[in-house]
C-alpha cells in the first residue's frame, strides 16, 4: 500500500527545472526527465542548498552551492563534494496530477 499524496500538476514540473513542494512538512524537489517525474529530498546532503534551485541537465541536478551532483531518478551521488545520496520518493502521475508515496 502506500500513503499517496497529491502534490502538483504534472504541467508544473518542467524539463530542466526543479519544482519544490512541501507535502506534510517534507521538503521535496520534483524533476521531469524525458517526460517522467521523479522526486528527491530538496535539501542537498552536503549543505543547506535547495536542489530545486540547482542546474538540471538530463537526469542530474547540480547543487547551487558546491556543485555536487545527484541523479534525480535514484538520489545517488554522481559528483563530489557530496558523498551521501538524497532520499528519493516513489512517484505516480494520474490524470495530469503528480502523487508521492510518503510512507
Amino acid at each position: 500500500m502506500g500513503q499517496w499524496i497529491e502534490v502538483a500538476a504534472e504541467a508544473d514540473v518542467l524539463e530542466g527545472v526543479g519544482f519544490a513542494v512541501e507535502p506534510e512538512g517534507h521538503e521535496i524537489a520534483l524533476f521531469s526527465v524525458d517526460g517522467e517525474v521523479f522526486a528527491t529530498n530538496n535539501q542537498c546532503t552536503h549543505g543547506l542548498a535547495m536542489l530545486c534551485d540547482g542546474v538540471v541537465e538530463g537526469p542530474y541536478v547540480e547543487c547551487p552551492f558546491h556543485q555536487g551532483r545527484f541523479d534525480v531518478r535514484t538520489g545517488a551521488c554522481v559528483g563530489g563534494p557530496v558523498t551521501e545520496p538524497v532520499k528519493s520518493w516513489p512517484v505516480k502521475v494520474e490524470a495530469g496530477r503528480v502523487w508521492l508515496d510518503l510512507s
